[in-house]
């Protein structure tokens, strides 16, 4: 793959990242991850909250006076139920924590690590030239730091590439309000009730 196409992939995949929201992408890979390696964990999870749901409403529906063995009983069930849904709350809490550090390092080094490596290891080379007199002084400019003179550096392609997206961003952006506002209503005026005309 040629370095200009790698240069655009790599700006491609931090706007899209940078669109669609790093907490948002948090959550779902984390869905996966947990349908894939967590599964009996969160099932039972749930199904704790499904039980001490259901015994508090029958702890609700049972007199204390009347009862008191059976409320006693269903007392101590929901508040062993409470204490292993903490446990499994603080289980489920770190390994999220845990997750969102690693996935936050991974998500780094895909999107500004790969921008800073792509910079390190080829700034020196030139993404590509330009025709020779046509922008004059300014090409040592686009050259900048150590590209060839009259060629376009790493770091300017990696520039123009993220300026692009994100003025294509701005343009879908204002395309999709502009669907939204709806055309407001102009009040119609109300006809005049027409005068009788009186006949002798």
């Amino acid at each position: 793959m040629s370095l200009i196409i790698t240069i655009f992939l790599i700006a491609l995949f931090t706007q899209l990242v940078n669109w669609i929201g790093k907490s948002v992408l948090l959550n779902i890979f984390y869905s996966i991850h947990q349908y894939i390696f967590q599964r009996q964990s969160v099932q039972r999870h749930r199904q704790l909250q499904k039980e001490i749901l259901s015994t508090k409403q029958e702890l609700l529906q049972t007199s204390a006076q009347d009862q008191f063995a059976k409320w006693a009983k269903l007392r101590r069930k929901v508040d062993k139920g409470l204490e292993e849904l903490e446990k499994s709350n603080t289980s489920l809490s770190a390994s999220k924590a845990s997750y969102s550090k690693k996935f936050s390092v991974v998500l780094w080094c895909l999107t500004s690590g790969a921008q800073y490596g792509i910079g390190w290891m080829y700034g020196k080379k030139a993404v590509f030239y330009l025709p020779p007199g046509w922008f004059g002084p300014i090409q040592w400019w686009l050259a900048i730091p150590f590209a060839p003179l009259g060629s376009v550096s790493v770091g300017i392609w990696q520039m123009a590439c993220s300026r692009v997206l994100r003025v294509l961003e701005g343009i879908v952006k204002d395309f999709t309000d502009l669907r939204d506002v709806q055309p407001e209503s102009q009040p119609t005026e109300k006809a005049s009730p027409e005068t009788n005309l009186k006949t002798e």
